[in-house]
């Protein structure tokens, strides 16, 4: 195992609700809220968390309110000793919040309070942090950030991973081509993936040719494909779903993990399947996250490795 801090994970801390729906309304009408629970989340804090739990040495840079310093989930990240050193925090601000509808087929719309995280645009990335690393996870957050990060991790020479995600719309063209340039894995679902061809005008070889040397596209329980010298599909670990919310970043920390590990990208997609298939089998972004081992076991019961 590496021995400093293996990965930085940039981006939303969050304070989530899941709320499940059996439709969701079309404008101007409502429909019946199921259930709704409350959990930890963002996209970043995910990504740290499930990273932590499979042995890498993580650290997590968001911007945070001063509700979050005391908080169970402040307290939840220490004990996994995550480093939050560099947490950006904001006076007289709450942290983010968001609310992921999930409707009968398992779709889902969210909605997000930025709070604290409004503040990332005018913040400097940290330096500090980024040197201290092998490598840094670009997830959802503001693009100027985002970006600024990524060119302070290019120039440090650490390997830098990109995830939008639903925080895609929010970039320029400009802005999302600067920030994949500077990235050595580009990561989205297939939507995202694909809105991005279409936003730069280019094929995944092109795609390839602006900055990434792999690009991950994920199918949910259709499995991802890697693209790299070549292109590796790879079959989803099928459990019965309770709950997709955070399966994609748990896909995310699980594929790093064994990436940095050096395994070849189609282990690191098996083992990335495995450990996501733990996420959906219970409600929230970090309740059922597995340890290495439960998740070496899945992978191999899957493709007896």
């Amino acid at each position: 195992m590496i021995k400093k801090t293996d990965l930085l994970a940039i981006g939303h801390t969050a304070f989530d609700s899941i709320v499940l729906v059996k439709e969701f309304p079309s404008p101007n009408s409502s429909t019946l809220i199921k259930q709704i629970k409350n959990f930890d989340g963002g996209a970043a804090a995910n990504v740290a968390m499930v990273a932590a739990n499979l042995g890498l040495n993580t650290a997590l840079v968001s911007a945070v309110g001063t509700d979050f310093k005391d908080s169970l989930y402040h307290a939840k990240l220490k004990k996994m000793k995550i480093d939050t050193k560099n947490m950006i925090v904001i006076e007289n601000e709450k942290s983010p919040m968001a609310w992921v509808f999930t409707d009968s087929n398992n779709d889902q719309i969210s909605y997000f309070y930025w709070g604290a995280a409004a503040y990332f645009k005018e913040s400097e990335p940290s330096e500090k942090a980024i040197k201290k690393v092998n490598a840094v996870h670009l997830a959802t957050g503001d693009p100027s950030f985002n970006r600024r990060s990524g060119e302070v991790a290019r120039n440090h020479e650490k390997l830098i991973s990109f995830d939008p995600g639903q925080d895609l719309h929010m970039y320029s063209p400009e802005e999302l081509k600067s920030t994949i340039s500077v990235s050595n894995i580009l990561f989205g679902n297939h939507y995202e993936i694909d809105r991005i061809l279409k936003t730069l005008n280019v094929g995944i070889e092109g795609l390839r040719e602006i900055g990434p040397e792999i690009v991950v596209k994920t199918y949910g329980k259709d499995g991802s494909v890697i693209y790299s010298n070549k292109k590796i599909k790879v079959n989803a670990v099928i459990r019965e779903p309770v709950d997709p919310t955070g399966a994609g970043d748990s896909y995310r920390a699980a594929f790093l993990n064994a990436y940095l590990n050096g395994e070849n990208l189609e282990y690191c997609g098996k083992f990335a399947s495995a450990v996501s298939s733990f996420i959906v089998e219970a409600e929230g972004c970090q309740t059922n996250i597995p340890n290495y081992d439960m998740a070496l076991d899945r992978m191999r019961e899957k493709w007896s490795i």
